[in-house]
């Protein structure tokens, strides 16, 4: 394990939270530093971490004088950068590799953006909707965007233990995150048994379990 890299994180990002596993999967090491974003007007807009992340976001992660930004640049720079440590984080063949990255995109582009802490409190905030209003936008957002996932994944060959195949890729880093925010709002998981059946293969590695929001330094006791 290597402690040379930097993972500015925050306990409850999913965004986060996919680094964090892939992170694990890789075998790295790092130092993690937390970025409240709820606490007050939230660090992330502090003068300091502007200056590292002018989008004010986490995970942003350092590795040396490199800042990566964004989870997927992230995790794709921990693939072709340290590919020969720990486990790979795409598969082997092209085809699977677009597979995958398709799968982890649907997540992270299409489904994650209308839920996050920024999207609910514009909600909140400049639109005015109450706490029940915000959960069904949420709850509408989170079951179209998993009924998606299922369909593309149940009985398709290509599916395995994981996502694509038997080794978990970029496709489960982000899937699993985005089931926690589901459980945090209440959604009911089971219309999707084929996403259910690779969070369980999922919790049985040490790297989901090491990342998961519950055992970070900053999450609450």
């Amino acid at each position: 394990m290597t402690s040379s890299m930097k993972l500015y994180s925050y306990w409850r990002s999913s965004a986060a939270y996919r680094v964090r596993i892939a992170l694990g999967l890789k075998e790295l090491g790092y130092d993690y530093y937390p970025v409240h974003l709820a606490q007050g007007e939230g660090e992330q807009f502090s003068d300091e971490y502007s200056e590292l992340e002018p989008q004010n976001q986490v995970p942003l992660l350092a590795d040396g004088e490199r800042l990566i930004r964004q989870s997927l640049p992230i995790i794709e720079y921990l693939e072709e950068n340290y590919e020969l440590t720990g486990a790979s984080l795409m598969p082997t063949e092209v085809r699977e590799r677009a597979r995958a990255r398709g799968l982890a995109q649907l997540i992270a582009c299409d489904v994650h953006p209308l839920g996050n802490l920024r999207t609910l409190k514009y909600l909140q905030n400049e639109l005015g909707l109450d706490d029940a209003a915000r959960l069904r936008w949420i709850q509408h957002w989170l079951s179209r965007g998993l009924r998606a996932f299922e369909a593309l994944i149940a009985d398709h060959p290509s599916t395995g233990d994981f996502c694509e195949g038997d080794a978990p890729s970029i496709a489960d880093c982000c899937l699993i995150p985005q089931l926690y925010n589901a459980r945090r709002f209440e959604l009911d998981l089971s219309p999707y048994p084929t996403i259910c059946r690779i969070e369980e293969n999922c919790a049985d590695l040490p790297a989901f379990s090491a990342a998961h929001p519950s055992v970070q330094p900053d999450a609450p006791k």
